[in-house]
């Protein structure tokens, strides 16, 4: 429920705070006044695009707030899918600069339009005289004798399954196209396989036989270094090991003198031992390096054949071949057992498609049981409202086969089951049920509306709806039937409905007066909440104008049971 709209800088609205009741929610006020000034504001928190134009102050920013009480509409799972905080007092906000900029939040956290509009028609619904195109939408015909059938689980369970039965179709159909391409391409594809297969690929083996084909190529030289390096170290006349120990010994035979000498002796003897290590390493390398042809042949054909197969699958690595080789591999089993996958999903999907059939038929059986309550019902709250003449049929009917399938209209299953619903409906008596949008005018539609909601509120959580002088083209005792429906309806959502009529007007709980204000430089629009006083006063002067009499006030008491 609405509990809260704030507006500021919007059109004629400079500053304007309005607290609505939970139940029904009257706005008066003369034809220009600004109550569709309210209704575009409140529109913008809801998600619809803003024009920069329709702004008060081109030097401040739109902010519209609206905060609602959303405990008992199942919200949590929107909340959670979006990432936004659920609160049980939730708060949405637009802000719009004077260019045309806009920021929307939920909770102060900032979403993006489509996600505020879905939340948006969550909570209200605004129906306005002109809004046909809702009650002739065949998913709102079912939404209505889904609401009174009362089962919201069985259709969530439908749902679900038909949502995995829809993947399975899916993933079937592509696996079947893979299929039918792999065993195209089987020959293609074990050749390429056995090729790699025969390479006998080890996934180090490039970057080690790389190395080798280096030392192999360069023998000669590398032996010589290594000799060269030995002689310097050890077998030379001045070797370097030689040296040191005539070293060691030197400060060997003073070290008693300074035990700083000691420990330089000490360190000399320990690269003595290191040396010697290096020495016999070089000289271990040397006795194994030699030139070998054959070998080098051997490596380097090994090489050739690894950069062959590279190049031809355009990678630069064994473990990319070898990654293509189980894709191969992939592809051959496709086409070898995929027929076997094919049928096992083939068998997965009857199944599944059996299932749905079954919870489809209960759903139908539960709709047919709906429909005549719900004729009954919206006739009976039509004739209320002087429409006793008005016909209502509502079919029932399989969804048709698609172009070219051979399913039957028994099998065709859509996200909602195997029902089409239509109503039809004529306002006049002796004529021909039609479509709704061809046989009634918008007040008719409008009444339309009103009976149907009605009853539906009296089965689901409806959010917040708002009627936008619907009752045109009514008045009277029909005016009067329609208040006492829109009173009935409040019962069990709020409704906040603009209208001309004291009738209606008479039986809000609370009523609003919007009004223009010229007092100071600039007119504004303001709305005030009225007192039972001011509402006799407001609703004489709807039943006869400007100055009352006292037959007028006399006559709106008596509408307001004061």
């Amino acid at each position: 429920m609405l509990q809260k709209l704030t507006i500021n800088n919007y059109a004629l609205i400079d500053n304007l705070e309005i607290g609505f009741d939970s139940g029904l929610n009257i706005l008066t006020g003369e034809t220009g006044a600004g109550k569709s000034i309210i209704l575009g504001a409140l529109s913008l928190i809801l998600g619809q695009r803003a024009e920069s134009k329709y702004f008060f102050n081109q030097q401040k920013k739109c902010v519209i707030e609206g905060t609602f009480k959303i405990s008992g509409f199942h919200l949590a799972d929107f909340f959670e899918d979006n990432d936004l905080d659920y609160e049980t007092e939730t708060v949405l906000r637009r802000e719009i600069s004077a260019d045309g900029k806009s920021r929307a939040f939920v909770n102060d956290t900032p979403v993006n339009l489509t996600a505020l509009k879905q939340l948006g028609e969550k909570l209200i619904d605004i129906h306005s005289q002109h809004a046909t195109l809702e009650i002739n939408d065949p998913e709102f015909q079912l939404l209505v004798v889904d609401s009174v059938a009362r089962h919201s689980d069985l259709l969530f369970d439908y749902q679900t399954k038909f949502k995995a039965y829809k993947k399975s179709l899916s993933k079937l159909n592509q696996l079947i196209a893979e299929n039918d391409k792999a065993k195209a391409d089987l020959d293609y594809f074990q050749f390429q396989f056995d090729e790699l297969e025969k390479g006998v690929l080890v996934t180090d083996e490039q970057e080690l036989l790389e190395q080798e084909l280096n030392t192999l190529n360069n023998a000669e030289e590398i032996k010589r270094a290594l000799l060269n390096a030995n002689y310097l170290l050890q077998d030379g006349e001045a070797a370097a090991l030689l040296q040191l120990k005539e070293a060691g010994q030197a400060l060997g035979s003073i070290e008693k003198y300074n035990p700083a000498l000691a420990e330089l002796h000490q360190r000399i003897s320990i690269t003595i031992i290191e040396l010697k290590d290096v020495a016999a390493e070089i000289d271990a390398i040397e006795q194994h390096t030699f030139v070998d042809e054959a070998r080098a042949e051997e490596v380097n054909n090994r090489l050739s054949m690894i950069y062959n197969l590279q190049k031809k699958h355009r990678v630069s690595t064994i473990a990319e071949l070898l990654q293509i080789q189980e894709e191969l591999s992939e592809k051959i089993q496709q086409a070898l057992f995929g027929d076997e996958a094919i049928e096992k999903l083939q068998k997965q999907i009857a199944a599944d498609k059996a299932n749905l059939e079954k919870l489809a038929a209960e759903l139908s059986a539960n709709r047919q049981k709906a429909i005549p309550d719900i004729e009954k019902q919206v006739l009976a709250t039509l004739a209320e409202m002087g429409m006793s003449n008005s016909s209502l049929k509502i079919e029932q009917t399989p969804p048709p086969p698609p172009k070219g399938g051979a399913d039957s209209p028994k099998a065709m299953l859509t996200a909602s089951g195997t029902d089409n619903i239509r109503f039809l409906f004529s306002a006049n008596k002796g004529h021909a049920l039609a479509e709704m949008s061809k046989v009634a005018s918008g007040g008719e539609l409008s009444r339309l509306m009103l009976s149907i909601k009605s009853i539906v509120a009296q089965y689901t959580a409806l959010p917040t709806i708002i009627f936008d002088e619907i009752d045109t083209g009514v008045s009277g005792e029909v005016a009067n039937k329609v208040g006492q429906i829109m009173e009935r309806l409040a019962q069990n959502l709020q409704v906040i409905t603009i209208t001309h009529l004291p009738q209606i007007a008479s039986k809000g709980q609370s009523h609003y007066f919007v009004y223009k204000d010229d007092s100071e430089a600039a007119t504004f629009t303001r709305i005030k909440q009225l007192s039972n006083d001011e509402r006799v006063l407001e609703i004489a002067k709807m039943l006869s104008g400007d100055k009352p009499g006292e037959s007028a006030l006399q006559n709106a008491r008596e509408l307001l049971s004061i």
